[in-house]
């Protein structure tokens, strides 16, 4: 998980969600020193990888099922998986 780089203190996992959710890409401050983190490009990169590429790998390369609504749903929950996983690897860097 992703620490400040000004007092080392770790961020929160919701702290971080929070940062990304609905694509926006908020800032985060640190609550110990106040020093404020921006996403890096390497960061929204790995947010949109780890969220569309296993629904691509689960859709295109595991086998099929009879059921229509079974598929996307697989599909749909592993993107999820994916998704909530992205805030212990998205990088953030301090801001100057």
């Amino acid at each position: 998980m992703q620490k400040c780089e000004n007092c080392n203190s770790q961020f929160s996992w919701s702290k971080i969600f929070k940062s990304f959710f609905w694509w926006t890409y908020k800032p985060i401050e640190c609550d110990n020193c106040g020093s404020e983190h921006k996403i890096t490009i390497l960061g929204i990169s790995t947010v949109a990888v780890i969220s569309i590429l296993p629904i691509w790998i689960f859709g295109f390369f595991l086998p099929r099922f009879d059921n229509i609504f079974v598929m996307p749903g697989i599909g749909v929950l592993i993107g999820f998986i994916g998704f909530f996983c992205t805030p212990y690897v998205v990088r953030y860097k301090k801001v100057l």
